[in-house]
């Protein structure tokens, strides 16, 4: 009885402590992530249908951003909203406002830092102090494999990306994740378009992020930070199987279809902070 009445106190304290411009935030970091991931969906299923687009990570989509009318103004406002997800996703690993596992609070972590990283490259974009042609992933791996014990942690890097693509297909197929939406709230046809977009969305980018975390063990294994590879490398290696145009299509049409269960997440997401 004792432990519930301060559980409820600690929940009753934390939405005191926490702003809702936070929540705010957090709604609008989640809607900016499925644009990135529906841009970077568009140009690939482009690509893979022969009509002019490519296989490309964010930093490609930015740079097709900031080529379009208003393009900068527009990759501000992104950056604006990925370091509102930003914030939500150390919310979660901090104040674990969802009581998750400690695994899945380092995964949070890891998010956080992750795109802290691309919202720092859309900003030196936008204000044209980087072309945006590096690879970050090849960037991190080299500066890991510097440090003590570098191509260990790389490995574990590795094995946390595995474990979390892995984490995310399971959610799409069982379709558990859409306990994470305020039902209540949505209308029938809203309930259809998360339920549909967010199975496909999630289990094409739990195979991506499958692939992405299989290079990080490579570079752990061969101490040769050129073997990381990130969104863009594990299209590119899809590309290269058989059928790998029909393959990549799907994966393109999958990667459209999280970024619009993103953007729904955005509207009707639990976010237990904020009054």
């Amino acid at each position: 009885m004792d432990s519930s009445l301060n559980a409820q106190q600690t929940t009753e304290k934390a939405k005191e402590e926490i702003k809702p411009w936070i929540r705010r935030m957090g709604r609008f970091g989640y809607m900016c992530k499925g644009l990135v991931y529906a841009l970077v969906g568009i140009l690939t299923f482009m690509a893979a249908i022969g009509v002019g687009g490519k296989t490309t990570g964010t930093s490609g989509v930015f740079q097709s951003v900031v080529s379009v009318p208003f393009g900068e103004a527009i990759l501000w406002l992104i950056s604006v909203g990925v370091f509102g997800y930003i914030i939500w996703s150390f919310i979660k690993a901090i104040k674990n406002p969802h009581h998750k596992g400690a695994i899945t609070r380092i995964s949070y972590a890891i998010s956080g830092l992750i795109y802290t990283a691309l919202a720092i490259n859309a900003i030196q974009i936008a204000s044209h102090s980087k072309s945006g042609g590096g690879n970050t992933n090849q960037t991190i791996s080299a500066m890991l494999l510097s440090q003590p014990f570098g191509r260990y942690l790389i490995g574990i890097l590795g094995a946390i990306i595995i474990g979390y693509g892995i984490k995310e297909f399971y959610e799409g197929f069982t379709e558990k994740f859409m306990s994470k939406f305020q039902l209540g709230e949505m209308e029938k046809h809203e309930k259809k378009v998360a339920r549909n977009s967010g199975k496909i969305g999630l289990m094409a980018r739990g195979v991506v992020l499958g692939m992405i975390g299989f290079f990080f063990i490579q570079t752990a294994w061969t101490t040769d930070p050129s073997k990381s590879k990130g969104m863009d490398g594990a299209l590119s290696e899809i590309v290269q199987k058989p059928f790998g145009q029909w393959l990549l299509g799907i994966v393109a049409l999958g990667f459209i279809l999280y970024g619009i269960y993103q953007m729904a997440r955005g509207r009707y997401q639990h976010m237990s902070f904020g009054k």
